[in-house]
């Protein structure tokens, strides 16, 4: 079975036959471990310090299919190294541009995916709110400010009302978390332990929706809901606000009401707070853990992971694009 692998320290990455050889690097440059890993088995790779590689090995990584994640030092997703893509159709893009260039069309797809975003959003604080958090007030204004999203008009208008959900949503983790205050959502840098692991959560979130992208028809760049611009996969943007709420933010409450994750696994530096390289390893094995769970899909009638979740989301996505099938994003029903 494949998997994905982490790699939290600086180092080398060479091709050895169908291996990959990683060298790691202590601060000092100096070679501290060797480890192999055989190409059969790896998913993706995610790199975390500073990496040594040169073209020969990207070749092959690509004609492998195996994409590369980037992120700096200050935990920020920089990029990704993405194989060339085995799925083109260029019916499927003339029709995603189409959809998007047309405001009504556009801001209908715009409109379901915040629908789902809030409603799991919802269930979040409902799931806490049975366990004596409560969570009612925050649960009846986000209802009421999702019941306008389908008056909505303007993408504008419709990233406003995301705005306040967000924030009403936020202001719930301070009753949730037992152990931290998140004191309000700070983005760039994080200024505290809580919006630390929010930003890094978040940047799992869209690497694996990228991906789960990459293997369908779609083109990442071309979104509904946040703005396209250059440089950036916008549509892993999209998608990822239906999959926060359970694959992010049920992390950090875990992590950090089970003390998994503590005081001593952050770090600050200049006006930011970082997770040191201990608690990203707990983070991630944690967001791991949660994406190979699987739950009993009621219209496949079978198990399926909540990373098959994402690509099953994508082609529902695709489908209505085509105009084969109503789109219908994901809501958690347990």
């Amino acid at each position: 079975m494949k998997k994905t692998y982490y790699l939290f320290n600086p180092g080398r990455l060479s091709r050895k036959d169908n291996t990959l050889q990683f060298v790691a690097f202590n601060e000092e440059g100096i070679e501290q471990q060797t480890r192999y890993l055989p190409v059969e088995n790896i998913e993706e790779l995610y790199v975390f310090g500073s990496l040594d590689a040169n073209s020969a090995l990207y070749n092959f990584l690509g004609q492998q299919q195996i994409p590369v994640h980037f992120f700096d030092y200050f935990e920020n997703y920089t990029g990704s190294f993405m194989p060339r893509e085995s799925l083109l159709s260029g019916r499927m893009l003339i029709t995603q541009v189409k959809v998007q260039q047309s405001k009504a069309k556009r801001q209908e797809v715009a409109q379901l995916i915040l629908e789902g975003a809030a409603f799991n959003m919802v269930k979040n604080l409902r799931y806490y709110n049975s366990r004596g958090k409560d969570l009612e007030p925050i649960i009846d204004i986000i209802g009421g400010l999702s019941s306008k999203i389908k008056d909505t008009v303007a993408i504008d208008e419709l990233m406003g009302i995301e705005g306040n959900i967000r924030k009403n949503y936020y202001e719930a983790f301070e009753l949730i978390i037992n152990d931290f205050s998140m004191d309000g959502r700070s983005y760039r840098p994080p200024k505290n332990e809580v919006n630390a692991l929010i930003s890094f959560g978040n940047m799992m979130c869209y690497s694996q929706c990228l991906r789960a992208i990459h293997q369908t028809q779609l083109n990442p760049t071309i979104s509904f809901l946040h703005e396209p611009g250059e440089r950036r996969y916008s549509l892993s943007l999209d998608l990822a606000e239906i999959f926060k709420p359970l694959l992010v933010d049920r992390v950090i409450f875990k992590v950090l009401n089970k003390k998994e994750i503590q005081a001593q696994h952050f770090e600050e530096s200049v006006n930011r707070v970082l997770l040191k390289p201990n608690g990203k390893k707990i983070f991630v094995q944690a967001f791991e853990d949660r994406l190979v769970e699987t739950i009993k899909h009621r219209t496949l009638d079978r198990s399926v992971s909540y990373k098959h979740l994402m690509k099953l989301e994508c082609y529902k996505l695709q489908k209505h694009i085509l105009g084969i099938e109503q789109y219908k994003p994901f809501k958690m029903w347990w």
